[in-house]
This record gives structure tokens, sequence and C-alpha cells, in this order.
């Protein structure tokens, strides 16, 4: 088993500030920040929460007899691969990113070779295949923790604290107006009722295993994040052992300044005012409806009193 092996995934729902965080840690000196989402999930995920979510956004589940290569291309992680494979359709190919996915298949193979075949260890090998495979990777050479991203992923927080003892889960909540508000911007976006049914299994789930999980399952707020992201994500990295980097202040692609993060998401300005104004994008039926609904948890979590 890679015994060394540190990951820190991030768990949001849609439009609560995951890819922003995301961002934000990304030039830190002592973390391999994954480039995109991280969609680390596979079509053999089947239980009660596959109906809800997207399984690319899951923890992954591996057949009994495949191979390692098999295993590979069962992980989606789409938005990698349609960047390195066919790079003309991917909204970030304006992005350089000196990256083969053949070749990381290949190392992928090799760590599974030298770990052996579970899921901890092909998500370990996943992981450090990729940056073994980025070529134009800005390494300070200081780096500890691979941090990847993955909306929703936090339902599976307790798979990945057990199967991984290096790891830690951070969840990002962001007040349930705001991200209402931004995912009715999508092209075909989910309903009043469905988005806030989604946003409430994401927070039973991530309070759930704060609880179970004390000191490795982190819950933060949006909100604290763009009033002060050095301070706020200092803190997280710190419970991890990690220095309160200077670059948490910006977010950021490679290490290369970001004036807004789209199109990592559907927020382009992380500030307090324009997560506000966003908010006071609904009307007042909306306003009410996404109150009832989110209700319990807008106490527990501070967002009582928001709008």
């Amino acid at each position: 088993m890679d015994s060394q092996f540190r990951l820190l995934m991030i768990g949001a729902m849609y439009e609560n500030g995951g890819n922003t965080t995301h961002r934000f840690l990304d030039g830190h000196p002592q973390m391999f920040v994954y480039p995109f989402e991280s969609q680390i999930g596979t079509r053999l995920v089947q239980d009660s929460m596959s109906s809800m979510f997207p399984v690319k956004y899951r923890w992954p589940v591996f057949a009994l007899n495949s191979t390692s290569r098999q295993d590979y291309f069962h992980i989606i992680d789409e938005e990698v691969k349609v960047r390195a494979r066919t790079s003309h359709v991917s909204k970030f190919r304006h992005m350089n990113f000196d990256f083969s996915d053949d070749e990381r298949c290949a190392l992928y193979e090799k760590y599974v070779a030298r770990t052996g075949r579970t899921r901890p260890d092909n998500v370990a090998a996943f992981f450090r295949a990729t940056f073994e495979a980025w070529k134009d990777y800005r390494r300070t050479g200081r780096e500890s923790v691979h941090v990847g991203y993955s909306p929703i992923i936090g339902i599976d927080a307790d798979k990945i604290l057990t199967e991984m003892p290096e790891a830690h889960v951070l969840h990002i909540v962001r007040n349930p107006w705001s991200a209402y508000a931004d995912t009715k911007k999508r092209p075909v976006p989910l309903s009043l009722t469905d988005y806030l049914l989604g946003w409430v299994v994401n927070q039973h789930h991530a309070l759930l295993y704060k609880e179970k999980f004390p000191g490795r399952m982190h819950v933060v707020r949006f909100e604290d994040i763009v009033e002060n992201p050095k301070k706020t994500l200092g803190a997280v990295c710190q419970k991890l052992g990690l220095e309160a980097a200077d670059s948490l202040s910006q977010p950021s692609w490679n290490g290369a300044r970001l004036e807004e993060v789209y199109p990592w998401g559907t927020i382009r300005r992380a500030s307090p005012e324009a997560n506000r104004a966003t908010a006071r994008e609904l009307d007042a039926d909306e306003i009410a409806e996404v109150r009832s609904r989110a209700k319990v948890y807008l106490e527990a979590l501070d967002y009582k009193n928001f709008i």
C-alpha cells in the first residue's frame, strides 16, 4: 500500500465555491494541485445516491476482475482527458497544458504494479501519475500533499477517510440563496426543489462526517474564504502541517494569477460584495422557498440572517 500518499480532497455542492477554493490553493508551494475537476468516479458506482449525483463525481468503484489499465480507463476524469485528447473542444484550451494522457496511463500502471491494486492505491497512483506526466507544471520541490476537487464527493468522505489514513476532506458550503441564483445561470439548471435537496444532502453528510472524523473532515464557509482567503484556508493548511502561504490570497492556475475563476466555475468574482449581490438576484418568493427548504441547516452554518 502507498502509505506515504497524502490527499486533500475538496468537495462542495454545485455553485458552492469548490472550484474557487481549488484555485486559491493552486499556488501553494507544498501542494500538488490538480489542474481541473478531478472526476475520479467510475460508471461502476451504484448506490442510493447514484440517481441524485453524477457518478463521475463519486469515490470510484473498480471491478474485481479488471486490470490496472482497465481501471485507468474506467476513471472518468472528463475535463483532463478532453483537454489532453481533444483540446479544441475543451473550455480550458486557452491554458497551456503540456500533458499526455497515454503517458499518464503508463505511469499509473507502473505505480499500481509497485503498490498493489486496491481502491486507495489506484487513487494514489492516479494523482501521482498526473503530476509526473504534466511537463510544464510549476514545481517548488516542496510539495507533499496532493489536492483534488470533485463536486459533491463529500458524501463519500467516510470511505475516503477510512481507506486513506493520511487523507483529509475539505467541504465548502455557500449560503443557499447565492448558490441557487448561480445555478440558475446554467444552460439547463436544476429546479429550486432539486437543487435544494442536493444542497441539504451535502450539508447533512459534511456535518455528520465532521463529527465522525474530527480533525480530518473540515467544513468551511465560502463566505469566510472570500472575506479572508489566506486566514481561512491557512488555518486548514496548518491542520495538515503546512504553512499558511501568501499564495492563498489570490486564485491562480499553475501558479499564474487569475483575474476571475471562470471557466473553472460559475463564480467569476470571489468577493463578499459579489456573493451578496448574487443572492439578491432572487425574487421574494424564491428567497422564502430557499429558506424553507434549507431551514434545518441555516442556523447550524450561521446563515439564518444572511438575507
